[in-house]
């Protein structure tokens, strides 16, 4: 061999040595995947405690009413509008992430002062949507009357502060765009934390009931908005935030619009139908709405599992679908599938036998409770129906294709859910209202169904 031959095959093998290991598109399956899976779990976790704080104190402290108007009624309303933003925005962390990857530091900064002017505006304008539209929205839902006052009053305190949630979503967005994803969670434990404790102090100390419970979320909601602006502002690297520099520029939105449209209409689609389940679950009384309300928080607890799940499954596809390993893919998927199917019999066994006291910890009502009960029993062994449609959509996701996810959630949610309010729950007033959770769809296929309450964990990667 030639000197030169031997030290081309010597850098080749220096190189090959060198070269970084990537454990998704290398490593064990399940390892990989429960790698993703325990972080982005975590983290959904306190952003359901977060939401969760609010109707476990007013539901103990204020009431049943209380408890219906926090939860249900003012829920799919907020999820409406704030979700398609959080949705549409989504966009900007794919452009900022691509932009980062490519060394491009002026398109980073001109993609990171239109982010957070989009959120600003974005949040000034829900902001207005929501405080003076929410009367007339809350009577198109068929709001009882006993629960009009607290609602009117949690709605427009949290509008108030839209901007702030925005800014801490899309700022979030934006250090996980470049590869932080530890200081975001970070943030959302402190908010957590400064939401229950005010709301033990506004509710339960100064007795401020609903508005106390308000003004405890826009509070906590500020101090992460706060916290992620200061790391942006002190950072030395491409994403330095510079006030004056703040500016839309056009181009950008229209990209962030095109790439986050899937994530931000299958949002609305969510909630328009929520709003329909909803109006007519307020025609079923306090008591039925208070269940409702807080079985959707003990719901929530399998979303939030199987949502991790999916955006695991998310990120395993499109990395192996990028490095050409089709296989991977789906053998990723079939795996994800299985260890979804074992997490999700676990829990629903628990929940049957011992959701009705964790049901307690919303409510002592015994009309709640054993209406509550009788929702647990007929929902949670249901649950294995969604297997299906959150893994396969996180699969197609990861491989480019965010569109066939959106218009399969898009029937289940708008078209047969709707279809079930319409023609079942006029005839069984319980077993009916059930059937309004995607979890129980018992004349369709289990993949199209969606959750009534969507978990506010991360968005899923939108294609671009």
């Amino acid at each position: 061999m030639s000197p030169e031959a031997s030290a081309k095959q010597l850098k080749k093998t220096a190189s090959q040595a060198g070269a970084e290991y990537n454990g998704i598109t290398d490593g064990v399956i399940w390892q990989q995947l429960l790698l993703f899976f325990f972080p982005i779990l975590f983290g959904t976790f306190f952003q359901q405690l977060y939401n969760t704080a609010d109707a476990v104190i007013v539901g103990h402290f204020v009431g049943k009413e209380a408890l219906a108007a926090v939860g249900g009624t003012t829920g799919t309303l907020i999820n409406l509008l704030v979700g398609f933003f959080v949705g549409l925005s989504s966009g900007a962390t794919v452009i900022i992430s691509q932009f980062y990857g490519a060394k491009q530091d002026s398109r980073v900064s001109h993609a990171v002062h239109t982010a957070i002017a989009f959120a600003i505006a974005g949040g000034f304008v829900l902001m207005l949507i929501g405080f003076f539209g929410a009367p007339l929205a809350l009577r198109a839902m068929g709001t009882p009357d006993d629960i009009m006052e607290y609602a009117l009053v949690y709605i427009r305190i949290y509008f108030l502060g839209t901007i702030a949630n925005l800014i801490y979503n899309m700022g979030a967005g934006i250090l996980r765009a470049v590869g932080d994803s530890k200081r975001p969670l970070y943030f959302l434990m402190a908010s957590c934390l400064t939401n229950i404790v005010l709301d033990i102090v506004l509710v339960v100390g100064f007795h401020m009931n609903v508005m106390g419970a308000a003004i405890a979320t826009i509070s906590s909601q500020a101090v992460s908005a706060i916290l992620v602006i200061v790391v942006l502002t002190r950072t030395s690297d491409s994403y330095k935030l510079i006030f004056r520099k703040l500016k839309l520029h056009y181009v950008l939105v229209a990209r962030i619009v095109r790439i986050g449209l899937p994530a931000g209409l299958q949002s609305v689609m969510y909630s328009l139908s929520n709003i329909i389940i909803q109006s007519s679950i307020n025609s079923l009384g306090t008591d039925t709405i208070a269940a409702w309300t807080a079985y959707g928080k003990i719901d929530t607890i399998y979303w939030m599992i199987i949502n991790a799940f999916g955006i695991s499954i998310t990120t395993f596809a499109g990395q192996n679908f990028g490095a050409g390993k089709y296989d991977r893919v789906r053998k990723g998927i079939r795996v994800c599938l299985g260890i979804s199917m074992g997490a999700t019999i676990a829990l629903s066994l628990f929940l049957y036998f011992f959701g009705f006291y964790i049901f307690r910890l919303f409510t002592s009502d015994p009309a709640v409770l054993e209406i509550g009960l009788q929702m647990i029993h007929f929902l949670v062994p249901m649950f294995f129906t969604y297997i299906c449609i959150e893994i396969l959509s996180g699969g197609l996701r990861g491989v480019g294709d965010c569109w066939i996810p959106m218009i399969m959630t898009g029937l289940g949610v708008c078209v047969l859910r709707v279809l079930w309010v319409i023609f079942a729950v006029p005839y069984n007033r319980t077993c009916g209202c059930c059937g309004c959770s995607p979890s129980c769809p018992p004349t369709t296929p289990c993949w199209l169904w969606r959750p009534a309450t969507p978990s506010p964990g991360p968005s899923p990667p939108s294609c671009s």
